[in-house]
């Protein structure tokens, strides 16, 4: 819901002095606002070109960043939100440090974030876990407002067309050559972030699951672990009963035990459930994003793009129209 600043964002980029210019692409995600007519109206203005790409619902963040990547065209590309936290004059600084140092991404970092304590929170353990988890470089801190150059845009277009997309994930699967730069961040003016804690909960299970095995090897070790306890606890069992006068009593113990590892078996079964439904997800199509219509500049006013196939799904590469279908 970016109606308010996004006017701003635009007119602060086109007045940057960027060497071989530069294109913005704005991805309307389902936003119930009157942010469509706020970005074609943008469109149709001189200056930069403005490309606006409508989404037919809220695919997420990552789906959204995706539907752009596809569209940018140049030899390097900035994500960044529409909220202004992130000043649009740090887009030359990050441009420039990525191209100088012959970078293929390089992430932005704060010396100080400007987001509500559970969102900072929140964005440590991710990033410990990220650490954990993909081949993410110790101590980067994975920030939206990234630069990545044509070379990996492309490979990253081009390699994941499932439903839940990391594109950070994707980024260290192609390349471990990645910079940092500390940058400002700025408070929120207006409105409130999109980011709920389910929506940042589902983010990070497209972490967790679709870009690592860490967990099942986790529930193999938790299996192993419960395993080798319960055998020790068998060999005390049964010794005590050699060797003492009365059996064990041991009913309340072992109700104890049998609940633990019933907990422990729904736990592992949960998260073999996760991968099974996202690969059924995937093998079943389930679109990346949806575009329902892409908006530039003409030279009669505004064009307007209805693609008929325009989909990221899973195993359906994208296409364009044969001549039998136009």
């Amino acid at each position: 819901m970016g109606a308010s600043t996004v006017g701003e964002l635009v007119a602060a980029l086109r007045a940057l002095e960027i060497d071989g210019g530069l294109e913005i692409v704005l991805v309307v995600d389902g936003s119930p606002d009157n942010s469509l007519d706020v970005c074609k109206d943008l469109a149709a203005l001189p200056g930069a070109p403005v490309t606006v790409m409508s989404l037919s619902r809220n695919f997420g963040e990552h789906n959204a960043v995706m539907a752009g990547l596809s569209k940018a065209r140049g030899a390097y590309t900035i994500t960044m939100d529409d909220d202004l936290q992130n000043p649009p004059a740090e887009v030359r600084r990050l441009f420039e440090h990525t191209r100088d140092g012959g970078y293929d991404a390089v992430y932005t970092y704060y010396a100080e974030k400007q987001h509500a304590a559970w969102r900072n929170w929140g964005s440590r353990f991710t990033n410990w876990c990220a650490d954990r988890l993909i081949d993410k470089p110790p101590g980067l801190y994975l920030s939206s407002f990234r630069c990545l150059s044509a070379f990996l845009r492309e490979r990253i277009v081009a390699s994941y067309e499932g439903p839940f997309p990391y594109v950070d994930g994707l980024v260290f699967q192609v390349t471990q050559n990645v910079g940092r730069l500390q940058v400002h961040h700025l408070p929120r003016n207006e409105g409130q972030s999109n980011y709920t804690l389910r929506r940042l909960l589902r983010l990070w299970l497209a972490m967790f699951l679709n870009f690592s095995v860490m967990p099942l090897r986790l529930a193999t070790l938790f299996g192993l672990g419960f395993g080798a306890l319960g055998a020790a606890a068998a060999v005390i069992t049964i010794v005590e009963a050699i060797i003492s006068d009365q059996p064990p009593q041991g009913w309340a113990s072992l109700m104890v035990a049998v609940l633990v590892l019933a907990g422990v078996q729904l736990v592992v079964i949960g998260v073999i459930g996760e991968y099974l439904g996202s690969m059924f997800l995937a093998v079943n199509r389930k679109p990346q994003y949806l575009v329902r219509e892409v908006f530039r500049r003409g030279a009669e006013g505004l064009d307007v793009e209805r693609p008929r196939v325009d989909t990221r799904a899973a195993g359906q590469p994208h296409r364009e129209p044969s001549e039998s279908e136009t």
